[in-house]
Order: C-alpha cells, then structure tokens, then sequence
C-alpha cells in the first residue's frame, strides 16, 4: 500500500544524512591528572574532566578552577537577535548575553566557567488561564532544581545567578541562599524600556475589560498591545514582583551596587555581568561564602528597602522563603508592620505614581544605592552588613554617593527624559510633601483573623478620606471562580459589577487555585473609569503591579476552614485601612438592610454552614495540590510557601 504525500515528506530524508559515522578520533592531547588523583579522587572527578574534554576544551586547561553560572534563560535567538523560538516572556529572552559575558569573563581570568538553565513562565502570559495555577508553585520547584544543579557539580567553586522575573527570580535567590558554603552572586536580568508612543505592559493587560465597557476601540487595543515593550529583553516596567524582586536582591547584598534594574541589552547591563563574574571570583579568593552575605541584617535591610520602594506584594512571600533557604529565622507579619510604618516609601515608580516613572528611570536616578542614602540618614539600615562586592554596605555608600557613575547617570536622567532624579527618588521629606504613603497595611478582622494584606499606598486617593483613611461599605458579590468574576467586571447586563459594590473571590488560595494571581481583576478595575468604586477582598495573591483597593493572603483561605469561606452574598462588608498608621480592617458587618457590627458579624459567621459551593477548582493540577499540601505544613502563606522539611516530616509522623 502507498503511503500519502504527507506522510512521505514527514519520514523521508536527503540520502546524504544516512552516510553515518560510527566511530570517531576523540580530543588530543592528555588530561592534567596525578597518580594521587586517580588514586584518592571519586570517580566522578575523573569522569567529569572527560566529559569537560569531549565537549571541546582545551585539555591542558581543565585544571582550572570551576564556576557555575545557572540562568532562566528562554527561547532561542538568534545571532543577530531575531527569534528562531520564542521564549515565555521578555524577561528571559536575552539573559544568555549576560551569561555569555560573565563566562568570557571568568575564562579570561583562567576560571572554567560551566551554564545550566532553568527557564521559567511568565505571569502575565497565564493572567486568567490554569497557567496560573502553576506560578507560585513553580518557584519551589525551580529553586530546587537549581540547588541539585549546583550539587551536581560538585567541581564548583562558585555559583552566579542570572534571572530577572516574578518567580525565576525569586527562585535563585532561594537557591543561592541555600548555598551557604560557597561565595554566589546574583545578577539581575534589568528590565525592559516603555514605548515612546503606548501604555506600558501592565495597562495594556486592561484592554479587555476597557474594550467590553466601550472604553477603548478594537484598532486602539491592537495597536496598543502591539507595542507596549519598547525593548525585546528585560523585566516590565513597571515595580512590580520582577523588579522589586531585583531591587531586594541587591538590597540583601546578593547583587553588586546598583545592579537592579538595568536596561536590557545595553553596555551598561552588559557590564554588570562582567563585573559580577569578576565579584565571584573575588569572594573566593577571599574565603568569604554565602553565610557571610545573607543574613539576619541582611535580611531585615531588604525589607526595610521594599518599604522605601514601595515595592510588589508577594514578596511578603519571597523575603521569608529566601530566609528559610538561608537557614535563617523567617521574618514575622509584626516585623513586616513595624517596618512599614517607619519607613517611608520614596520611590514615583509604576503603577503607584503619583508621576508613574518607569522602572529605567528608577535607575537612572540611583536606583538602590540612592534609596540607601536616604534611609541611611534616616538610620534605618545595618551598615556593617557584607556585600558581594567584599566590602560592608557603608563603605558601598560611600563610594556611591561620590562615584562618577551617580553623578553621570542622574545627569543621563535631565539631558534624556528631562526629570530631575530627586523627583524620581526623594528625600523622605519630598516624599511627603509629594503625597507618598507607606507601603503594606495587614487588614484583619472577622473576615482575616489570620490576617490580610492590602498596598495601601496604592489605593486611588481620590477614594481615601482627608485624615488619611479608607473606608468602604458595600454588599459582598461573591465568586469561587476567576472566569465568573471577570465576565461581571465585563458585563453590561444585570449581573454586573457595579460602583459600590464589593467583589468577594474565594476558593484560590493555596488550595483552591495554588493562591494564582489576579491581576486580571485588578488591572481592570484599575483602568476602568468606575474602578475605583469596587472593592476586592480575596484569599488569592495579586500580581505586583496591582492597585486599588484590594484585600489579598486573607487567611485562613476558604478552604482552610477560613471565615471569608462563609459570605454570603448580600452580606455587608466593611473595610477601614489608615494609610497613615498602616492599621485596618475587614469585617462583615451587616445583611442587606440590618446593620449588625463587626462582633456580631464574627458570630454570625460562626455560626453558619461552610457555603455549598466550595471547592477547589476542578482543574488544579495533582502537583499544585502536592504543593498545597506541603506548604500548608511549612507554615503556610506567611510562612513564604515553602517545604520546611523538619515540620513536614513531623506532621507526617503524626498521621
């Protein structure tokens, strides 16, 4: 029988690619090993230089010493920069040119440099798809793929770390973290540059919903969506969880100084990479190892410079997991308030203005290393914590507040944009004056007694009262699923959401939806005009460019047992949040027309059945379950999410 047309061009191949070698010469030349080596070494010492051979390095030089650059590169470019496959996200899409740097680099300085990849998604990219059931767990995953990696080398004299976004990012710091024996710097991926004439690529993902509420045309959303990254590599641009994960990154001392938010693909990101190589191999020539650098202080800086910046949400959830793979004492939802409320927030970045400068303005202006000025005279920093650079921070602030590099980029700021970098990162003084509130407020109340969190500095205030604080009253719409909450933010019949009203999503915590993002919801009622009238209370996570007024990590979540598990819809919610004094809560307090307070409302909701429609959703993958599982006995949400192996091991016991 004939095979078809189609089925011929599929299995035949030019007859030229059957001429097939069976045997071949093999490298010249002898590896640079001794009778006390191939005596005392593991085999796997030996076999490993033959395998360094056979992919084409010179065998004279295998005895060099070994470092690892691991990255989350994606896609595969071309050499003049053109896709041949396309990676999940900019992010990604050009990290191998800092690899390919830093591996020149540490190869001139007769090092042998090795690379392993663990590429990484993108959560815009799964905004309102099952995606996003895998985001948050995938950053245990990787973070642990990227800890094997590092073991299985066991030649490796150091680790560097190349990512740039939400989950890749947070991923290495853990890694690196948890490589408490070995020198290891992280080099952040930079981010991306806005479009000369467009929105940025958080509002774009607004498009939808302002197309459903006539708010903008079809041809403007292509156009609009066509170009918002005015650049192919780098993290968006806005301070959302790639960036402020970048930013805590050098504010642990991982990164070298103003390493954060690099433009992609310029000489100066370019640079970053050599320098970082050189700054490993520098740490190992000094004997000074992981442990040294990420520590208690270090920790507790970084959280102090999120404050400062104002910075993403889930990093409430990444800082204690980096903590926890560093062997150190996980920071406590009191420490993230009390530090909140000393430190003022000092950055106009996107999304939470009040001027929305872009991410590569941030650096320009000084980036970290500026910001750390400021809460230096503030007192607010540990300065005798060690750097990557194998210098304590206060001398890293010396140097920069006199650099050459400072005073050139602030001035590359005017001449460019024509922003004055003191409008772009303030005194604490400008900021006030300015209208910047501190960043976090964790709402509790009937509806959280494990408590909450909310980016007050992020709510419109247009909507905030003038002593500073937010109050809304509303009746609760309540949605278990995503897709049914956005098709009412979408509607124009009946069932929409309207002004006043206060959206209740449940059942996608950890449980329900493996705790996915919900930037979908937010950006919409973000950037539609009546947005800043809806509320949204959550047990689900919001992507780091979120804003409004959104309730999020409301604990326990639904399926947990949790409160929030037990609105009804109709019920009356309260929320107070005091930007001020960063206290708030949530509260039911009423049904229809009877008002009944918040203490009667905690007994109500004692008092009733779990509502019927809970569970999680029929397409949460076994993995993400597993993940659930074990995080929920690692300490849950507030614990970072992670597999803390000794508890885990002892709830198993238990059963």
């Amino acid at each position: 029988m004939k095979t078809s047309p189609a089925l011929d061009d599929l299995l035949t191949s030019d007859p030229t690619a059957f001429d097939v070698v069976t045997a071949g010469a093999g490298p010249q030349g002898a590896l640079p090993i001794t009778a006390e080596q191939l005596r005392d070494s593991p085999s796997g010492d030996i076999f490993g230089l033959t395998q360094n051979a056979g992919m084409g390095w010179d065998p004279r030089e295998l005895g060099r010493p070994q470092f690892l650059i691991l990255s989350t590169q994606g896609g595969i470019r071309a050499p003049d920069g053109r896709p041949i496959a396309l990676g999940y996200h900019t992010g990604h899409w050009e990290v191998g040119l800092l690899m390919q740097e830093a591996a020149l680099e540490l190869a001139g300085r007769g090092a042998l440099p090795f690379a392993a990849y663990v590429s990484d998604p993108c959560d815009g990219r799964t905004q309102g798809t099952t995606g996003m059931m895998d985001s948050l767990p995938y950053r245990n995953d990787a973070a642990m793929v990227f800890r094997r990696l590092i073991r299985s080398l066991p030649t490796r004299q150091g680790v560097l770390g190349i990512a740039t976004c939400d989950k890749g990012l947070p991923a290495m710091m853990m890694a690196l973290a948890a490589m408490r024996d070995l020198p290891c710097v992280l080099v952040p991926g930079g981010v991306t540059l806005p479009p000369k004439d467009g929105e940025d690529a958080g509002r774009v993902q607004s498009l939808g919903a302002r197309f459903a509420q006539g708010e903008v045309t079809l041809e403007r959303a292509a156009e609009l969506g066509c170009r918002a990254c005015g650049t192919p590599g780098g993290g968006c641009q806005f301070l959302g969880t790639a960036a402020t994960s970048q930013v805590v990154g050098e504010a642990l001392g991982l990164s070298l100084p103003h390493s954060a938010l690099a433009p992609s693909g310029q000489p100066i990101w370019l640079d970053m990479a050599t320098r970082s190589a050189r700054a490993m191999a520098a740490l190992r020539s000094r004997g000074l190892k992981g442990r040294d650098i990420v520590t208690d202080a270090s920790v507790r800086n970084a959280m102090v410079v999120h404050a400062a910046f104002g910075g993403s949400t889930n990093l409430l959830l990444h800082i204690p997991a980096i903590a926890h793979a560093a062997g150190l004492r996980r920071p406590t939802v009191e420490e993230w308030v009390e530090i909140n409320r000393r430190v003022p927030r000092l950055v106009d970045a996107l999304p939470n203005g009040p001027q929305n400068h872009p991410t590569v303005r941030v650096f320009l202006a000084g980036g970290v290393p500026e910001v750390m000025l400021h809460l230096r005279r503030a007192g607010l920093l540990d300065l005798d914590v060690l750097t990557v650079s194998g210098d304590r921070l206060g001398r890293v602030l010396d140097w920069w507040e006199a650099s050459d590099r400072r005073r050139a980029l602030r001035e590359e700021l005017r001449a460019h944009d024509g922003v004055d970098p003191d409008q772009v990162i303030m005194s604490p003084e400008a900021a006030r004056r300015a209208g910047l509130t501190s960043t976090v407020t964790f709402p509790r109340g009937n509806l959280a007694p494990e408590g909450s969190v909310i980016k007050s500095t992020a709510i419109d205030p247009s909507v905030v009262d003038p002593d500073g604080v937010y109050r809304k009253r509303g009746p609760a719409r309540v949605f278990t699923r995503e897709r049914d909450a956005i098709a009412a933010i979408k509607s124009r019949g009946p069932e929409r959401l309207k002004p006043g009203d206060i959206l209740v999503l449940i059942c996608r915590g950890p449980l329900g939806a493996g705790m996915e993002e919900i930037y979908q919801i937010t950006s919409a009622l973000r950037h539609l005009s009546y947005g800043k009238e809806i509320a949204v209370v959550t047990d689900a996570r919001f992507s780091g460019v979120s804003t409004g007024a959104c309730i999020g990590h409301v604990g326990p979540e639904a399926l947990a047992g949790g409160p929030i598990g037990r609105i009804l819809e109709g019920d009356v919610v309260e929320i107070i949040v005091d930007r001020n004094r960063l206290e708030g809560s949530v509260n039911l307090i009423g049904h229809g027309e009877k008002i009944f307070g918040a203490d009667e409302g905690a007994r109500v909701l004692a008092s009733r059945a779990p509502r019927p429609d809970l569970s999680p959703d029929p397409d949460l993958p076994d993995d993400t379950r597993l993940w659930a599982a074990l995080q929920q006995a690692g300490g849950g949400t507030w614990g970072g999410c992670v597999y803390d192996a000794d508890a885990i091991t002892e709830a198993l016991k238990r059963r």
